[in-house]
């Protein structure tokens, strides 16, 4: 039997074809993607311009170069770049190597030393805060314990409370990048390892000419990348210090929230802005790294 189309249905199905045919597909395409535009715009264009225009006046930046708390703030996060960064990648190196050994108890290591990158970081560092605490805190609790002394305040001296921001960002975030390069040394030929070793080379001599010549890339780049990420990181000091004792250990990232809480907003962006300075030559050197070819 012939199928048999009834006359209602005939109209749609051809004024939907047509409708589909005269849209075409770069119009379609249009249509799906227009929905992300205005969520983009709405929530990344508009604050960022709204951003730059209430960090617009001078006048705003000749208070805020007068407050000694920005200085600090300023002072501290270029250390927090130069210390946290670069100790974190030295040790990232070490770890990768130890790591990328293939045996069974190694893994479970592995395992277990990636689990304070993979938690959340609110209750992480807030662990840290307790264990920190001067009068109930574990540490200094043990301490009594075993010299009948009380403990040092670890959050209330500020160059202790900023070593320890210090201490937790690179405990929370070594693992990530350890993992990264351990991506990079598994990417490196095994023969090249076996000709160094029955030539007589030396572990060191084998890291030398081998391992780093073909990780300095990824290493380099990483480092780059994980500087302008710790220039945004605000759990490390805030949760862990909330920027005190006195404002010493605040960085620009905790520092606008300061301004924030003391109804303060164009200051709060206008610390903000300050690490343009810092962030556009670094993003700038990663969009050229990326947009090289192979063998540029």
């Amino acid at each position: 039997m012939s199928a048999v189309t009834t006359p209602s249905a005939m109209p749609y199905s051809a004024g939907s074809r047509g409708f589909s045919e005269g849209l075409g597909l770069k119009g379609w395409g249009m249509l799906l993607l227009a929905p992300y535009v205005a969520l983009f715009a709405l929530f990344v264009v508009y604050p960022v311009l709204y951003g730059f225009w209430l960090g617009s006046n001078p006048a705003i930046y000749t208070q805020l170069f007068e407050d000694p708390a920005f200085w600090t703030a300023y002072t501290n996060t270029m250390v927090f770049l130069l210390v946290a960064v670069n100790l974190k990648f030295v040790l990232a190196m070490m770890l990768s190597g130890f790591f990328v050994v293939q045996r069974p108890w190694i893994q479970v290591m592995l395992v277990i030393f990636i689990l304070p990158w993979a938690m959340p970081s609110i209750p992480t560092i807030l662990s840290f805060r307790f264990m920190l605490n001067s009068e109930w805190g574990v540490i200094n609790s043990e301490y009594f314990r075993w010299t009948f002394q009380d403990g040092p305040g670890w959050l209330n001296r500020p160059d202790l409370a900023f070593t320890w921001s210090i201490i937790v960002h690179i405990w929370k975030s070594l693992p990530f990048w350890t993992l990264i390069l351990i991506t990079g040394r598994l990417a490196i030929s095994q023969d090249l390892y076996e000709a160094a070793s029955v030539d007589g080379a030396s572990r060191w001599q084998q890291f030398r000419h081998i391992t780093w010549p073909s990780l300095a890339t990824l290493y380099i780049s990483s480092t780059m990348l994980s500087m302008i990420w710790t220039l945004g990181d605000f759990n490390s000091v805030y949760l862990l210090t909330g920027g005190g004792p006195g404002d010493k250990t605040h960085v620009l990232a905790t520092l606008g929230v300061r301004y924030l809480r003391i109804d303060q907003l164009e200051l709060g962006i206008a610390a903000i802005i300050t690490a343009l300075p810092l962030i556009v030559p670094m993003v700038w050197y990663m969009v050229k790294r990326l947009s090289r070819g192979p063998g540029e």
